[in-house]
């Protein structure tokens, strides 16, 4: 699970249950069916008008992300994988590393090394697979786009129920006391629209992108590593050019790794 999505949810509602405590109004007034339904059902229906069915249905799947921890990636293990193949591939020669192939479980970086065996250009395989990246990005960037559009549409919805709850109230000006009450009840729609706008659904959006920027990282390191064994390039200098990626700590962490690995075998 990821605990910053859950946490940011209980911390968010927290600070409005606590705000409206401290500013003297009931949580009850948060018990208002007509606000519910005016913006989450509204802000639904927006939602449904503005994407195809195709790309809504991948909202259950966009959810599990958000509230998924992502398995990190390790980088470290990754640079040290591809220091190791160009050895081999310096060796032996890169038809040596057809074996490698079978044994690795990402897709992206399977399909990039057997393209290197297969003797395919380094403009081509670069080609190729910034293509991927690409078509990725833009799928990632659709669901992304759902969560912002609702953000954009909470907000609106809850100007139109306040609106809605303004009519009401003022359709009977007799009783004052009702009509104090009637007015604040509106202004409830005001406050999910807001609520739900920037505490909900823009934040799902950033925290899809972000992951999405997190998986492009990882792809551009597999891209240059592949191009470098390609290259001919020795493992030191793999390690130096994928090891740019890294912040300088975990680069020593290598660098101390590498140094403790010629002792033992000193």
């Amino acid at each position: 699970m990821d605990k910053t999505s859950v946490f940011g949810i209980i911390i968010g509602i927290i600070a409005i249950g606590v705000g409206m405590v401290l500013k003297g109004v009931s949580i009850v007034a948060l018990l208002n069916p007509a606000a519910l339904l005016i913006i989450f059902l509204g802000t639904l229906a927006a939602v449904c008008i503005s994407f195809p069915l195709s790309s809504l249905k991948k909202v259950p799947a966009l959810l599990k992300i958000i509230f998924t921890e992502e398995e990190n990636q390790d980088i470290k293990g990754l640079i040290g994988n591809f220091t190791n193949w160009a050895d081999v591939s310096r060796r032996e020669g890169l038809l040596a590393l057809e074996k490698e192939v079978d044994e690795i479980n990402d897709p992206f970086l399977s399909s990039g090394l057997q393209l290197a065996i297969d003797g395919q250009s380094n403009e081509f395989i670069q080609d190729v697979m910034l293509e991927k990246i690409d078509a990725m990005e833009q799928r990632h960037e659709k669901g992304a786009s759902i969560f912002t559009q609702a953000g954009t549409y909470a907000p609106t919805l809850g100007v139109l129920g306040a609106v809605i709850g303004l009519i009401a109230a003022l359709g009977d000006l007799n009783d004052i006391e009702a009509l104090g009450k009637a007015i604040s009840a509106a202004f409830i729609a005001t406050l999910f629209g807001i609520f739900s706008g920037y505490v909900l659904w823009h934040p799902f959006a950033n925290k899809l992108r972000e992951k999405s920027k997190n998986e492009v990282l990882v792809k551009q390191i597999m891209i240059e590593g592949i191009l470098s064994i390609t290259n001919g390039d020795s493992p030191q200098v793999i390690q130096d050019k994928l090891g740019s990626y890294l912040s300088q700590k975990e680069l020593a962490t290598i660098n101390q790794e590498d140094e403790n690995e010629k002792k033992e075998t000193a």
